[in-house]
Protein backbone atom coordinates (compact mmCIF):
# COMPACT_ATOMS: atom_id res chain seq x y z
CA UNK A 1 0.00 0.00 0.00
CA UNK A 2 1.87 3.51 -1.12
CA UNK A 3 1.95 5.81 2.39
CA UNK A 4 1.77 9.43 1.75
CA UNK A 5 5.32 11.34 1.91
CA UNK A 6 6.33 14.57 3.03
CA UNK A 7 8.18 16.55 0.24
CA UNK A 8 10.69 17.29 2.62
CA UNK A 9 11.98 13.51 1.53
CA UNK A 10 12.37 14.63 -2.14
CA UNK A 11 15.84 16.59 -2.85
CA UNK A 12 14.76 19.26 -5.93
CA UNK A 13 17.08 18.92 -8.60
CA UNK A 14 19.91 21.30 -9.86
CA UNK A 15 19.47 24.12 -11.69
CA UNK A 16 21.69 23.53 -14.63
CA UNK A 17 24.52 25.94 -15.03
CA UNK A 18 23.57 28.89 -17.42
CA UNK A 19 25.78 29.27 -20.58
CA UNK A 20 28.60 32.63 -20.00
CA UNK A 21 30.41 34.08 -23.08
CA UNK A 22 33.81 33.12 -21.27
CA UNK A 23 32.37 29.13 -21.99
CA UNK A 24 32.65 30.29 -25.72
CA UNK A 25 35.16 27.66 -27.64
CA UNK A 26 37.06 30.14 -29.79
CA UNK A 27 37.94 27.96 -33.19
CA UNK A 28 41.09 29.78 -33.43
CA UNK A 29 42.40 28.79 -29.77
CA UNK A 30 44.44 25.58 -31.00
CA UNK A 31 46.33 28.15 -33.78
CA UNK A 32 49.73 29.36 -32.97
CA UNK A 33 49.71 32.38 -31.27
CA UNK A 34 50.37 35.29 -33.83
CA UNK A 35 51.51 38.93 -32.48
CA UNK A 36 48.06 40.19 -32.46
CA UNK A 37 45.54 38.29 -31.16
CA UNK A 38 42.54 37.76 -33.85
CA UNK A 39 39.93 40.76 -34.07
CA UNK A 40 36.14 39.31 -34.20
CA UNK A 41 34.18 41.46 -37.21
CA UNK A 42 31.25 40.22 -37.61
CA UNK A 43 30.33 43.05 -40.31
CA UNK A 44 33.49 41.60 -42.36
CA UNK A 45 31.46 39.18 -44.70
CA UNK A 46 27.84 40.87 -45.14
CA UNK A 47 30.30 44.24 -46.16
CA UNK A 48 32.55 42.08 -48.66
CA UNK A 49 29.39 40.50 -50.26
CA UNK A 50 28.27 41.84 -53.51
CA UNK A 51 24.51 42.55 -54.20
CA UNK A 52 22.61 40.46 -56.21
CA UNK A 53 22.21 41.46 -59.75
CA UNK A 54 18.47 42.66 -60.00
CA UNK A 55 16.38 40.66 -62.31
CA UNK A 56 15.40 42.62 -65.43
CA UNK A 57 11.93 41.75 -65.66
CA UNK A 58 9.39 40.55 -63.29
CA UNK A 59 6.41 42.00 -61.07
CA UNK A 60 7.71 45.71 -59.33
CA UNK A 61 10.68 46.21 -61.81
CA UNK A 62 12.32 48.76 -62.67
CA UNK A 63 11.57 48.53 -66.17
CA UNK A 64 7.73 47.20 -65.90
CA UNK A 65 7.34 50.98 -63.93
CA UNK A 66 8.63 52.65 -66.58
CA UNK A 67 6.33 50.94 -69.39
CA UNK A 68 3.39 52.00 -66.48
CA UNK A 69 4.66 55.67 -66.87
CA UNK A 70 4.58 54.93 -70.38
CA UNK A 71 1.15 54.06 -70.10
CA UNK A 72 0.27 56.50 -68.14
CA UNK A 73 0.93 59.64 -71.04
CA UNK A 74 -1.63 58.19 -73.40
CA UNK A 75 -4.98 59.87 -72.84
CA UNK A 76 -8.12 59.11 -73.97
CA UNK A 77 -9.07 61.30 -76.61
CA UNK A 78 -12.73 61.34 -75.10
CA UNK A 79 -12.56 61.27 -71.71
CA UNK A 80 -9.06 63.69 -69.77
CA UNK A 81 -7.67 60.89 -68.32
CA UNK A 82 -4.71 58.47 -69.11
CA UNK A 83 -5.54 54.91 -69.83
CA UNK A 84 -3.97 53.51 -67.10
CA UNK A 85 -6.06 55.60 -64.65
CA UNK A 86 -8.83 55.13 -66.44
CA UNK A 87 -8.71 51.35 -66.28
CA UNK A 88 -8.64 50.20 -69.54
CA UNK A 89 -4.69 48.73 -68.71
CA UNK A 90 -5.12 45.11 -67.15
CA UNK A 91 -2.04 43.91 -67.04
CA UNK A 92 1.53 44.55 -68.03
CA UNK A 93 4.71 42.00 -67.54
CA UNK A 94 7.60 42.58 -68.28
CA UNK A 95 9.87 39.19 -68.60
CA UNK A 96 13.58 38.44 -67.82
CA UNK A 97 14.12 38.88 -71.66
CA UNK A 98 12.89 42.56 -71.48
CA UNK A 99 9.69 41.60 -73.29
CA UNK A 100 6.72 43.47 -72.14
CA UNK A 101 3.26 41.80 -72.85
CA UNK A 102 0.48 44.65 -72.10
CA UNK A 103 -3.19 43.35 -71.53
CA UNK A 104 -5.74 45.79 -72.27
CA UNK A 105 -9.73 47.04 -73.11
CA UNK A 106 -11.15 49.36 -74.54
CA UNK A 107 -14.69 51.16 -72.99
CA UNK A 108 -16.85 49.41 -75.68
CA UNK A 109 -15.93 47.34 -78.65
CA UNK A 110 -17.25 50.17 -80.62
CA UNK A 111 -14.91 53.09 -79.65
CA UNK A 112 -13.93 55.61 -82.16
CA UNK A 113 -10.45 54.60 -80.92
CA UNK A 114 -10.12 50.87 -81.56
CA UNK A 115 -8.17 50.69 -84.66
CA UNK A 116 -5.50 52.85 -83.25
CA UNK A 117 -5.30 52.61 -79.41
CA UNK A 118 -3.92 49.19 -79.42
CA UNK A 119 -1.06 50.37 -82.07
CA UNK A 120 -0.40 53.52 -79.56
CA UNK A 121 -0.25 51.22 -76.34
CA UNK A 122 2.29 48.59 -78.35
CA UNK A 123 4.71 51.53 -79.87
CA UNK A 124 4.96 53.58 -76.91
CA UNK A 125 5.90 50.63 -74.87
CA UNK A 126 7.88 49.06 -76.70
CA UNK A 127 9.96 52.99 -76.95
CA UNK A 128 11.16 52.69 -73.52
CA UNK A 129 14.41 51.92 -73.07
CA UNK A 130 15.26 48.56 -72.17
CA UNK A 131 12.34 47.05 -73.64
CA UNK A 132 13.26 44.44 -76.54
CA UNK A 133 10.05 43.90 -78.01
CA UNK A 134 6.42 44.79 -76.90
CA UNK A 135 3.11 43.04 -77.12
CA UNK A 136 -0.30 44.20 -76.89
CA UNK A 137 -3.13 41.50 -75.85
CA UNK A 138 -7.01 43.53 -76.24
CA UNK A 139 -9.20 41.50 -74.04
CA UNK A 140 -13.10 42.36 -73.71
CA UNK A 141 -14.00 39.77 -70.69
CA UNK A 142 -13.69 41.20 -67.97
CA UNK A 143 -15.70 44.25 -69.80
CA UNK A 144 -14.52 47.48 -68.96
CA UNK A 145 -16.59 49.69 -66.14
CA UNK A 146 -16.15 52.78 -64.58
CA UNK A 147 -15.45 51.08 -61.34
CA UNK A 148 -11.99 49.96 -63.07
CA UNK A 149 -11.23 53.79 -62.54
CA UNK A 150 -8.99 54.89 -59.75
CA UNK A 151 -9.61 57.46 -57.35
CA UNK A 152 -7.53 60.29 -58.94
CA UNK A 153 -9.47 59.77 -62.30
CA UNK A 154 -13.05 59.47 -60.77
CA UNK A 155 -11.82 62.58 -58.85
CA UNK A 156 -10.86 64.28 -62.39
CA UNK A 157 -14.39 63.53 -64.01
CA UNK A 158 -15.88 64.82 -60.77
CA UNK A 159 -17.42 61.64 -59.46
CA UNK A 160 -15.82 61.65 -56.43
Amino acid sequence: MNTPTDQSDFEAPEKPRRARVEDAVDPDADAPSTAEPRQRDYLDGFLAQKPAEASVGGAGSDLQQAVVDALKEIYDPEIPVNIYDLGLIYGVEVDDDADATVTMTLTTPHCPVAETMPGEVELRAASVPGIRDAEVNLVWDPPWGPDKMTDEARLELGML
